[in-house]
């Protein structure tokens, strides 16, 4: 029963793997991967102008 219950797991993971490989696999994932970290250099510069404006204000109400 031992020996069923291995083969049958053999068998899902082959099948898992053929599905990942034939829905993109590895490729799209770095494509995605890339495409994330333009987004989040995008919204890191955002934050940045935006830290930076904020800091103005509050050392500018403290001069006053």
């Amino acid at each position: 029963m031992e020996y069923v219950a291995l083969l049958l797991s053999i068998i899902s993971l082959v099948v898992a793997i053929l599905a990942y490989a034939r829905t993109g696999g590895i490729k799209e994932v770095k494509a995605q991967v890339s495409s994330l970290g333009t987004s989040v250099e995008s919204v890191r510069e955002k934050t940045a102008d935006a830290l930076g404006k904020v800091e103005k204000l509050i050392r500018g109400s403290e001069k006053t």
